[in-house]
């Protein structure tokens, strides 16, 4: 295999030879046997239960060999829940069954590294951004809680690309969307720096996260359907890699800010009216910081781009009428992973329809939109309150999301323009700021490392560990603004960064395992949305409030945060140990 592939290249009628075998060759999801120690009848049970919506069907336990028939079974079975049936829906739960009988393998590992460039971006811009107040206040003269506005604008960006690129993905392919995201965030992060204005830092952090909101949306749902596993565990592992991009951006502000910038220790600097006290060719490193992070951003554009060949979801060409297209893209995994499948396109045509007898099979661009939207319609809400217990967990846990989305960004977005102003009546030099900011992101990535055991402990489990976590993170929040010490502020600082990670790692594990699996994605959806938009009143309340006391957005910052942690106490549900619905 070259080490360039050609991103341009299509797939369709591209043949995998050796890789297609008879389907009573295939294979079912295996269980534990029964002599280490599993109960047969539960076995079986859970095994009725594997599947999902989004990436999987539910596999029925009948007999060892796959034959049209039991293929045909499994089918019926998922149409009967999911409110579709049509020769794309039928055609798309037989591809999901052929990707979890390929199994977990080199291209979707490789796919996992890449997706979580998707990840890594998200925080670093939002960290970036972040690290560049102080500066950018200084060289334009606008005030600290003013300059504040440059992170509402990132915010107003990461809400529509959120919205935009979810739906775009299903309009244009995974393929081009996968890769815009980052294209985006690569140019318009190298624009920021070279913006002549702050007007024009601030359209192009807009612009910045357009391309940013898109990546988790977009990565997530290219990911999971490629997933041979039909809990989609996998998924929850991604966001290990979101520390990393604080990390990342820390280690590079500590290293370009205070030795390429002017000192922002002269009383003019700190003045309410915003007096710029810096020149541009003396205030060069918040730019040098946004210059590498947008070629840092570029360059993972480029490993998607042109070192790694994606392949086209399967889903996405069969709803085009690509069929023979999407049956290659399967080929292609297996090949990639190699090992084989069964999926022909005389077997699709025999569970779906002859093209010929079911004219118009790819769905027009107002029915892709539709079933895209359809996810937050009534009809898919409903089922979320079926119960009175799932009805509390679903209200509970989108508040959780809610006030999480705003407390995080109230303080973690202004976090080094506290640190900055620690120290009393002086300020804190700027070397020390970013040292001590550092300091905070190394501390924190143990975090979603340590949360991977914690959730399976037996009497703490996954609301245990994030109850914990929360608590402890908003009391850290008040802790912070007792002392001006730069010293103490710098252990409040890391402890909070390290139970952060702990709560956000295990809330995104538990959020979609709750959720019943025809409804997961309309779950999640929501609670995803709650998150970004009280994100984007975070800086609006961390500027007004201010005012009135420095230390208000850090209160504000705690109070929801420990209201997530009372809400989390409430939630009636445990999953460890337990099969997902």
């Amino acid at each position: 295999m070259p080490f360039f592939t050609n991103p341009f290249r299509r797939d369709n009628y591209r043949t995998f030879p050796g890789v297609v075998i008879p389907l009573a060759q295939g294979h079912r999801p295996s269980l534990a046997p029964a002599e280490k120690g599993g109960d047969p009848a539960k076995d079986e049970d859970k095994l009725a239960k594997v599947g999902s919506e989004e990436n999987g069907t539910a596999s029925l336990p009948e007999t060892s060999t796959l034959t049209i028939e039991a293929l045909r079974t499994e089918v019926e079975h998922d149409l009967a829940s999911s409110g579709h049936d049509s020769a794309y829906d039928r055609k798309s739960k037989v591809i999901n069954r052929a990707i979890q009988d390929i199994g977990m393998g080199r291209y979707q590992w490789e796919l996992f590294a890449l997706c979580g460039f998707g990840w890594v971006a998200d925080n670093l811009w939002l960290q970036g951004v972040a690290l560049t107040l102080t500066q950018v206040s200084a060289e334009f003269g606008v005030s600290e809680s003013h300059v504040r506005f440059t992170t509402c604008a990132l915010f107003l960006g990461l809400c529509i690309g959120a919205s935009f690129w979810g739906i775009m993905s299903d309009v244009v392919g995974r393929r081009l969307a996968f890769n815009s995201t980052l294209f985006l965030c690569g140019v318009f992060g190298v624009a920021v720096g070279g913006s002549p204005t702050w007007i024009g830092v601030c359209a192009m952090c807009s612009c910045l996260g357009l391309g940013v909101g898109g990546n988790l949306p977009v990565d997530g749902a290219l990911f999971l359907e490629f997933l041979p596993f039909a809990s989609g565990n996998m998924l929850t592992m991604l966001s290990v890699w979101w520390p990393v991009g604080q990390l990342i951006s820390s280690l590079l502000a500590w290293a370009y800010i205070p030795n390429f910038s002017c000192s922002t220790d002269l009383p003019s600097c700190h003045t309410t009216s915003g007096v710029p006290c810096c020149r541009k060719e003396d205030n060069m490193g918040w730019r040098y910081l946004t210059y590498t992070l947008g070629s840092l951003t570029f360059s993972m554009f480029i490993c998607r781009f042109f070192l790694f060949h994606l392949f086209e979801s399967p889903k996405f060409l069969l709803s085009r009428g690509r069929q023979e297209e999407a049956v290659s893209a399967v080929h292609g995994i297996a090949y990639k992973n190699k090992t084989k499948t069964w999926l022909t396109n005389e077997i699709l045509n025999e569970i779906g329809g002859h093209p010929e007898e079911v004219p118009n099979q790819a769905l027009s661009y107002t029915e892709i939109v539709k079933r895209t939207l359809s996810k937050f319609s009534g009809e898919r809400i409903g089922p979320l309150f079926a119960t009175k217990k799932l009805g509390l967990t679903t209200i509970l846990l989108w508040f959780c999301w809610a006030t999480i989305g705003m407390g995080y960004p109230l303080f973690n977005a202004f976090l080094p323009q506290y640190l900055a102003n620690s120290g009393g009546g002086s300020a804190t030099p700027t070397n020390i700021v970013y040292r001590n900011y550092a300091i905070t992101s190394i501390v924190g990535l143990p975090g979603s490392i340590l949360a991977c055991w914690t959730v399976d402990i037996k009497y703490i489990g996954r609301k245990g560990t994030m109850a914990i976590s929360t608590m402890l993170t908003g009391v850290i929040l008040f802790c912070f603004t007792i002392s001006t010490d730069s010293n103490s502020q710098l252990v409040c600082s890391s402890l909070e960064a390290f139970f952060q990670n702990i709560m956000y790692g295990v809330l995104y594990a538990y959020t979609p395992e709750v959720f019943p699996a025809p409804n997961r994605g309309t779950g999640t959806g929501i609670a995803s949305f709650f998150n970004r938009l009280c994100g984007l009143f975070a800086p609006i309340v961390a500027i007004y409030g201010s005012n009135a006391n420095p230390n208000a957005p850090v209160y504000a910052s705690g109070g929801l945060i420990l209201a997530a942690f009372v809400a989390m106490c409430l939630l009636p549900i445990e999953t460890r140990g337990k099969q997902s619905l």
